[in-house]
């Protein structure tokens, strides 16, 4: 009997760690916060301009021996308090420069914004995933040093990631390993096993209707389908559009800029302000968009 009591101990145990692992395994996001909120009043026209209503500066960064690439960091001169941060990362064989116009756009409606390259331009999604996570590492780092041109100016727990292609495989498997508010895929690719039924973090799918490399109905569209319908999520399809689509230069910056960032004001910095760009009836009639879905669980 002694022998059934302590198989049942360590049974109970085992199950135990194993629940604990799994909960792990897909971080949620952190507690609002109680004065995120800036900017003005937000509209169809302002999010689709060039730049928001704060002013940008950049620094260049050396990824050496940081676990990431040379990369460029963009943040507001004339917002106050601390902001949340994001890191972009490109994808297979690209560079920062597909996926820098974030940068200014994002920086310029309150966000401290990393936009990277990569180690190599052969990385996989998961070494993506990793970079992502050490760039975010070092622009929180940068703001606790008071020597940075951003000192003072992260909140920690106020993080995103966006990633195009293997960049946005790469965003979807880091928000299954670290806490982070909102993630933005574009045109995401991961190959193989994924545990996508556990994130936690808020979703935005951007993908491209016409994509041959990573085509929509086996990577975005599915990927979409594993995020839980507990997890505020969406999915926005380019009508026509190659693998290219969300790309610097590309005609879709205004709109996917109006959807991005509403998507990162609302899970960053809560502001609620925000909802209506992305549950109301906004995406009915623009003609770039052959398909919107989301829960709106939130």
């Amino acid at each position: 009997m002694k022998i059934n009591m302590s198989i049942a101990k360590t049974a109970l145990l085992a199950a135990s760690l194993l629940a604990t692992t799994y909960a792990f395994s897909a971080p949620g996001p952190s507690a609002p916060c109680t004065d995120c909120t800036r900017g003005p009043t937000p509209t169809v026209a302002s999010l689709k301009s060039n730049s928001g209503p704060f002013n940008v500066s950049e620094y260049s960064v050396s990824g050496y021996l940081k676990g990431f690439g040379d990369s460029t960091v963009h943040y507001p001169t004339n917002a106050t308090g601390k902001m949340g941060a994001i890191a972009v990362i490109p994808g297979y064989l690209s560079y920062e420069s597909s996926i820098e116009w974030w940068g200014p756009r994002l920086a310029s409606h309150g966000f401290v914004v990393i936009t990277m390259n990569t180690n190599t331009i052969y990385d996989q999604p998961d070494s993506r995933a990793n970079q992502l996570s050490r760039a975010l590492d070092y622009v929180i780092e940068q703001s606790n040093s008071r020597y940075s041109p951003i000192a003072g100016k992260v909140d920690s727990t106020r993080l995103g990631a966006i990633g195009w292609s293997m960049g946005g495989g790469g965003s979807l498997k880091l928000s299954t390993e670290r806490s982070l508010n909102a993630i933005i895929p574009q045109a995401p690719y991961y190959a193989g096993f994924n545990s996508f039924d556990t994130i936690k973090t808020p979703t935005m799918i951007l993908a491209c209707g016409a994509d041959v490399v990573a085509p929509v109905r086996s990577h975005a569209s599915p990927f979409y389908n594993e995020v839980p319908n507990a997890t505020p999520k969406a999915f926005l399809e380019i009508y026509g559009g190659s693998h290219f689509c969300a790309n610097t230069d590309y005609p879709n910056e205004d709109l996917l800029g109006m959807y991005g960032i509403s998507w990162m004001k609302r899970f960053i910095d809560f502001d609620r302000r925000y909802d209506q760009f992305l549950c109301g009836p906004n995406h009915e009639a623009d003609l770039s968009i052959s398909e919107y879905r989301e829960n709106c669980n939130y």
